[in-house]
């Protein structure tokens, strides 16, 4: 222990005039919760250390020192002194201010008893540093020293989040780490300026859940709820906020909203089509006229002018341009003059209001949905206006700066979406957003220069808390994470909020359950999502989720009895209404085939079906009753099953189900692991996919009555290798039967082998087709071809071959399966495709030639150049690669597909001349381009979501 601790004290020593980078996700903590040598002592032995502020410093520093203060008493017990005039007693004291608005804190800059030279004048940068002999009678002094209002916020917030006190202990009821004694490991740590200027929330689509809930705690989006919303964005260290919006207006609803705000340190804005600081519910409810600047300009204008009069000197960015009403296209047509008039006249209302030059109050035009086609048909904004350039809705950025083009004084941003009200289908109610995704995207967004603005649509705030966490940390910092610590960042996120006790198992469940969700949204799920009959994937969807609903609930009964609220919250309710209700579809799915097979069982998987959907609204009243003490009454109203096109249904609807009359008697019926016939429809002997010695796979049969009495079964193969697991029994409604292979007592080449059936007076035969060829090879490792089809996850590659300025890397749990794989920089320019190029190499041995197509499997990412597409290349051996472009078809409805399938599958067609050894070549052309997987296909693949699952590999 004593080493550990002088480990630590000497890497900060070493670090002493460096910064730290990020909470508790960079180097070492702050934190000491053990007496070490030159420790500070913020508590220790029944005492805490007095605080001391300035009264002239601003309020909201005074605010988030009270915070501060409730903190370390939340955590220790015990409650530190505030004085804002006089040195408290003692001989040490947390001295807390702003530079340039602390009497303390200048003083101590004027005495050099700190260095602020790196800090004063930067954008929300502070300083915490332990001094000695700071000022007349104090031996030691911890000072937090910001460079500005919200410098200094967040240098409070930082030791309250490493204190053990969670940003979301209100909001996700995250109990504060209990510990008696906290000290400071000495030294001087900085953090700031922050990469993103500017980093928010945007509260959207707040009905039924947020709006309900705030309507029956506060009365409606008051100041006393926008107070836990500003103390939470500030505790993630953002700054930037879009209020709800549905209903509510933030400024004419409660007065006190905006000038709350500015005291908190919080830039307000309005949404893309609210500009000019008016909410669009007060032109609903006081607006006269239409909503047409051509018709009712001079009326447009005096709202606008009250907006910017109301704004008067609080910090915000105002939203200028035009949409239509109600979040729509304002014309049918791309109307340039008209847009470029608007914005003309409305900087004129901004100068003329702050009495300054436009230049002078930050302002965006969003570039959402059409409005893009006003700027990509030439239309400018002054230099001074941020470009919000936005994603599609679906987490996938629509469009991005040339790397080329003249660097704007307003820069460029990025609005994103966590959550959404739109088509193909809203997804409103539960987390699908995978970190690793967002990463990729902002990453890329940064790398080409959005970094003034990053705004993200958080829905209700619950339950996107993960996510959103995600997205603020990287906005402060882009250099802390990459493709090769984001597994890291979210155990560091699970200790923060359960301690580390089930630190691997609680964050492998966290991102096992968005990588599922993310598969496909659960709105847009229906019971022929996944394949009832191909590589037994419906099956194995349910019970993956099952397992992971298990363990999930066997971790909630080992935590901690405080710790579960939260634990709730945060990991085992997603986890175990999205398995809950991916089972419910699996169920209806399996109900439809049984009735139309006739089995007995179809009335019991109804019933099934029934209970599942009751047990999704027991875990939705459990979560708004039964835990917090039902704190979160309305938090999970938001309906979720039985969508029929992109609205949600007024209520959950019940996927239908089939009853059907079962008949006296005993009637047998077999059906077959990848195929829907079954016998008696079809008389002819059954055909289970094909065995193999490589793949080594297990096969099911199922024996089933569509008749209500019992009969016996016997089963038999022709030959001894031919391992069945059930050779007899008594069949009530059915029974699955699983063959496999004893290997090694299988004669080389390929066999088929007849397995018998009989049970009431029939013999069913179900045949096996065996293939034992021998590869006797030294080129390995190599993938082997199976039932047509070799399938291989992206990061699975047998070489890799880089460029020296373009690197194929990995990015760990992105996309649908396992992996993503891409280039980087994702700035290196695209190339023309040669056999030079980047690329990476697959290795396999085909049975078949002839005609090959081969299935690529990429994340959905848009043409951001606007350019004619991002392109690949994919070749065999030594073949001519094929262009391949991602965007060949960017229709309405291909955009519709690859964001409800969250994946474009493109496929190339090929000409082998012979079977055996090939090597697939996927080739770099375009930066931005993510592979999740490939399928190659001697003849087409049975259809399923997933595609088949990844083959053998032989090394």
């Amino acid at each position: 222990m004593q080493s550990a601790k002088l480990y630590i004290l000497s890497f900060w020593l070493a670090f002493s005039i460096t910064s730290f980078k990020s909470t508790l996700y960079a180097q070492p903590p702050v934190i000491a919760f053990e007496k070490g040598k030159n420790n500070f002592s913020i508590t220790a032995v029944g005492q805490a250390t007095p605080f001391l502020l300035s009264d002239s410093d601003y309020p909201g520093v005074l605010r988030a020192a009270g915070d501060l203060q409730n903190d370390i008493e939340k955590v220790s017990g015990i409650k530190p002194q505030v004085s804002v005039h006089d040195m408290p007693a003692g001989k040490e004291v947390i001295i807390i201010g702003t530079i340039g608005k602390s009497v303390w804190i200048d003083q101590l800059i004027s005495t050099k008893k700190i260095i602020a030279n790196d800090v004063a004048g930067k954008w929300e940068t502070f300083v915490i540093q332990t001094v000695n002999k700071p000022m007349r009678g104090i031996d030691r002094a911890l000072v937090i020293a910001g460079s500005d209002k919200r410098g200094t916020i967040y240098g409070i917030y930082e030791l309250s989040r490493q204190i053990g006190v969670s940003p979301w202990y209100w909001w996700a009821d995250v109990p504060p780490k209990k510990n008696s004694n906290l000290y400071i490991v000495p030294g001087r740590y900085k953090q700031g300026e922050p990469s993103v200027k500017y980093r928010g929330i945007f509260i959207n689509d707040e009905e039924p859940a947020l709006g309900r809930w705030a309507v029956e705690k506060y009365g409606g989006f008051n100041h006393q709820f926008y107070e836990k919303v500003f103390e939470l964005i500030l505790r993630m260290k953002g700054n930037y906020l879009w209020p709800a919006m549905w209903w509510a207006s933030f400024n004419s609803d409660d007065p006190v909203n905006t000038k709350l705000a500015d005291e908190y340190g919080i830039v307000m804005g309005t949404t893309h089509h609210e500009p000019m600081m008016r909410a669009h519910a007060e032109w609903r409810k006081n607006g006269k006229g239409p909503w047409n600047y051509d018709q009712n300009e001079a009326v447009l204008k005096q709202f606008w002018t009250e907006g910017i009069q109301r704004m008067a000197s609080y910090e915000s960015i105002v939203s200028i341009g035009m949409r239509g009403d109600g979040d729509m296209a304002m014309t049918e047509d791309t109307n340039i003059a008209l847009l470029e008039r608007i914005v003309k006249d409305q900087r004129a209302i901004i100068q003329s209001v702050t009495g300054k030059s436009p230049e002078a109050t930050p302002q965006l035009w969003a570039l959402y949905k059409e409005v893009q086609d006003y700027y990509d048909k030439g239309m400018r904004v002054p230099d001074d206006v941020t470009l919000l350039l936005c994603d599609d809705n679906w987490g996938n950025i629509r469009k991005l700066p040339k790397l080329d083009e003249q660097p704007r004084a307003g820069g460029y941003g990025i609005y994103y979406h966590f959550d959404y009200v739109g088509g193909p289908r809203n997804y409103k109610w539960i987390n699908t957003n995978q970190i690793e995704r967002t990463w990729e995207q902002m990453h890329l967004a940064y790398e080409y220069g959005a970094n003034r603005i990053w705004i993200v649509n958080v829905g209700d705030i619950k339950p996107m808390e993960f996510p959103t966490t995600f997205f603020l940390d990287y906005a402060w910092n882009v250099k802390r994470w990459n493709e090769d610590n984001l597994q890291t960042y979210t155990g560091h996120w699970v200790a923060e909020h359960f301690g580390k006790e089930h630190v691997h198992a609680i964050a492998d469940i966290l991102s096992t359950y968005t990588r599922y969700n993310a598969r496909r949204k659960p709105e847009l799920l229906s019971p022929d999502t996944y394949s009832l009959t191909n590589y037994h994937e419906a099956e194995r969807i349910a019970k993956e989720y099952a397992v992971l609903a298990e363990q999930a609930e066997q971790i909630n009964k080992l935590l901690p009895v405080e710790y579960r609220d939260a634990y709730f919250q945060l990991v085992l309710y997603p986890v175990k209404a999205s398995a809950n209700l991916n089972d419910l579809y699996v169920t209806a799915a399996r109900n439809h085939l049984y009735a139309t097979q006739g089995r007995a069982a179809t009335n019991d998987l109804a019933e099934k079906a029934r209970l599942l959907f009751e047990e999704d609204a027991l875990l939705s009243h459990q979560y708004n009753h039964g835990i917090a003490n039902g704190k979160w009454h309305h938090m999970m109203d938001q309906t979720h099953i039985g969508y029929t096109y992109w609205q949600q249904p007024s209520n959950d609807v019940m996927p239908d189900v089939k009853v059907i009359h079962v008949p006296e008697g005993s009637l047998p019926g077999v059906s077959i692991d990848g195929s829907a016939n079954w016998w008696p429809q079809d008389k002819q002997p059954l055909t289970l996919p094909e065995f193999d010695a490589f793949n080594r796979q297990s096969y099911y049969i199922d024996i089933f009555n569509c008749g209500k009495t019992p009969f016996n079964f016997t089963t038999s193969a022709e030959a001894p290798y031919i391992i069945v697991d059930k050779k007899a029994g008594s069949i009530d409604k059915e029974q699955r039967i699983w063959i496999s292979i004893d290997w090694k007592n299988v004669p080389e080449g390929k066999h088929t082998v007849p397995i018998a059936i009989t049970g009431a007076g029939e013999n069913i035969i179900v045949n096996a087709i065996v293939d034992h060829t021998i590869l006797t090879t030294n080129r390995k490792p190599f993938f082997v071809q199976s039932n047509h089809t070799v399938a291989m996850e992206a990061e699975h590659y047998t070489k890799a071959v880089s460029s020296p300025t373009v690197q194929w890397k990995t990015i760990p749990g992105l996309g649908k399966t396992l992996s993503g794989i891409t280039t980087f920089p994702v700035t290196s320019k695209s190339d023309p495709l040669t056999l030079s190029s980047p690329h990476v190499e697959y290795a396999m041995h085909l049975s078949d030639s002839g005609e090959v197509n081969v299935k690529v499997y990429l994340s959905p990412t848009l043409n951001f150049h606007n350019t004619q597409g991002l392109h690949l290349g994919i070749s065999f051996d030594d073949q001519l690669p094929q262009l391949i472009n991602l965007h060949e078809d960017y229709s309405p409805k291909a955009w519709d597909q690859w964001v409800s399938d969250n994946v474009i599958i493109k496929v190339s067609k090929h000409t082998l001349k012979r079977s055996g050894y090939h090597t697939l070549k996927i080739w770099r052309v375009d930066a931005g381009v993510v592979l999740q997987k490939i399928v190659v296909e001697t003849a087409p693949a049975k259809e399923s979501y997933l595609g088949p699952q990844e083959s053998a590999l032989v090394r």
